[in-house]
């Protein structure tokens, strides 16, 4: 059972998601918030596996509310994904950079909006990878660094796979241009993650862009 908290300040809409969600046999609606002010106090209480937090509210924004659980709460944390009204966001992607696992649009079919939220909860795909990947493209110039030393960890293969995951591959379609099996190429991706640092495959979207590795 995948347990679901949400976060948006429009009780009509907040409602409407429960009730697609709670239509699903291996999903439960935890918990409902108007604001991400006490989100801490409720992710302790309730104990969430996603959170579905609106990007823009009054007070404490999601943006705020997703880097304070993950500073907070490190590996213990929530998955997090960012409902937003545009599909070109910046906040959603500052949102993303704080540790939100991926964003959704407000207007989203309901089977995209389960899909996701199983996904993230997963934890094994990117969430609307090429909208990620657009955004941070937008901010490059304005971003990039050069890697720091825990790239030069990585083997040549493990940079490989690096740069084909950020390009939104998923795993079949890494193993199918690496020749390798899908449990190796699971197996580099968790690697890849632990030297470098990262929680998830959107965090390591955002590293290759920022780092100019894509």
């Amino acid at each position: 059972m995948i347990r679901v908290a949400l976060v948006d300040d429009q009780p009509l809409f907040r409602g409407g998601i429960a009730m697609i969600l709670e239509s699903q046999p291996d999903i439960e609606v935890v918990a409902q918030e108007s604001s991400a002010l006490d989100v801490q106090e409720m992710v302790l209480r309730d104990r969430p596996d996603v959170i579905l937090m609106d990007v823009r509210m009054p007070g404490v924004d999601g943006i705020t509310a997703t880097g304070s659980l993950v500073r907070e709460l490190g590996d213990a944390a929530p998955k997090v994904l960012v409902l937003t009204t545009f599909d070109v966001d910046e906040a959603a992607a500052s949102a993303i950079e704080a540790g939100a696992s991926g964003f959704v649009l407000k207007d989203a079919q309901p089977e995209f909006l389960l899909a996701s939220v199983r996904a993230v909860a997963d934890g094994s795909q990117v969430v609307a990878a090429s909208a990620t990947r657009g955004l941070f493209e937008r901010h490059r110039a304005r971003t990039t660094t050069s890697p720091g030393p825990e790239y030069d960890g990585l083997t040549p293969r493990e940079r490989e796979i690096l740069v084909r995951a950020a390009q939104g591959l998923s795993n079949a379609e890494i193993a199918a241009a690496e020749f390798l099996s899908e449990a190796t190429v699971k197996t580099h991706i968790s690697r890849i993650l632990a030297k470098l640092g990262l929680r998830d495959r959107v965090q390591l979207v955002v590293y290759a862009y920022e780092h100019d590795l894509v």
